[in-house]
């Protein structure tokens, strides 16, 4: 049974989203869908992947955010010899009263805001190494299984898998990230914006603006935005349009995809959805937030066929000819 969701806290959340938005925004030029995207996925309870080339501010843009948000931030930055180890910890000898005693050393991923940098420079293994952290928000190390702080958050960036020296991220890892993100190159003002920031002299870093505290309060209002059947099913009925063996799937899924999201997506565009309406001052779901969501959804959970790629089909056309094809009703 869930709690009925009152005005007072539908504007309370507004009001909280848009003045972390704008202290964000002090720090940040432009990237305001960006932004948008990280605290939706933070409210909802997921992970992000931000892809970009070098020298966007996708690390300025997270360290701010663990300022605004009060919360313990660090830094991984993924290379080809970081180990397992340098991401979760180690049990370590030490001697203590003449006897010697493993301890264990928390790594870096033991923080509230975990910032994995150019993820996919890093091997397989050592990738694989973050995705208890990100599901289950638990470490296992010497078969001892500790608890991560909350609100947990993976903000994982990397470089177009066209550039050299990067391993492509598996399946399992992707379909562990709510959302995949893509940041834009900046315009003209905005790059005289970011020119101008970083010669200031006496620039104020921004200001906490919530807490963890908030944020957890702010997810359970978000969970109990109703969703209405139609719109659920329109949910479940576009996942289900991504995989090309299913009865009734287009076209163009046929022609053009290998294998479609997993249930995972459909949660996602559920749990998105709600955080998105509550954002925008409504209290139930409508089709638009479903179908604005559904790209930084959907992209990372689609793989393209052999056709598809030799067509130049794009995930991000696949998916807008899907919703273009699927009805809401």
């Amino acid at each position: 049974m869930t709690t009925p969701i009152m005005e007072t806290d539908i504007r309370r959340f507004a009001g909280q989203i848009a003045a972390m938005e704008a202290e964000i925004g002090s720090e940040i030029v432009g990237q305001r869908e960006i932004v948008r995207g990280l605290l939706m996925a933070m409210v909802a309870g997921g992970n992000v992947l931000l892809e970009g080339v070098p020298g966007l501010g996708k690390t300025r843009l997270v360290r701010t955010m663990g300022r605004v948000l009060s919360l313990p931030f660090s830094r991984i930055q993924f290379t080809p010899d970081l180990m397992p180890a340098d991401v979760t910890g180690t049990e370590i000898m030490e001697r203590r009263d003449g006897e010697s005693q493993f301890r264990f050393q928390p790594g870096p991923v033991f923080a509230s805001i975990v910032l994995a940098d150019e993820i996919n420079r890093a091997t397989p293994k050592t990738q694989s190494a973050l995705l208890e952290a990100m599901q289950e928000h638990t470490v296992t190390v010497g078969g001892v299984t500790r608890a991560l702080p909350e609100p947990y958050f993976v903000l994982a960036t990397q470089n177009p898998i066209e550039q050299e020296g990067t391993y492509p991220l598996p399946e399992a890892q992707l379909d562990r990230f709510l959302l995949k993100l893509l940041v834009p190159f900046p315009s003209l003002e905005e790059l005289h914006g970011i020119v101008e920031l970083t010669v200031k002299q006496d620039e104020t870093p921004a200001e906490p603006k919530a807490t963890g505290e908030d944020i957890l309060a702010m997810r359970r209002v978000a969970r109990d935005v109703p969703v209405a059947r139609a719109v659920q099913d329109y949910a479940l009925r576009l996942v289900l349009a991504t995989h090309p063996e299913a009865p009734g799937a287009p076209a163009v899924t046929r022609e053009n995809a290998r294998f479609g999201a997993s249930p995972r997506a459909a949660q996602a565009l559920i749990a998105v959805s709600r955080v998105r309406a509550l954002m925008d001052g409504r209290y139930n779901v409508a089709f638009e937030d479903i179908r604005s969501i559904a790209p930084a959804v959907l992209r990372h959970r689609i793989a393209l066929s052999f056709e598809g790629v030799a067509s130049g089909m794009t995930a991000e056309r696949l998916i807008a000819e899907i919703m273009e094809a699927l009805p809401t009703n």
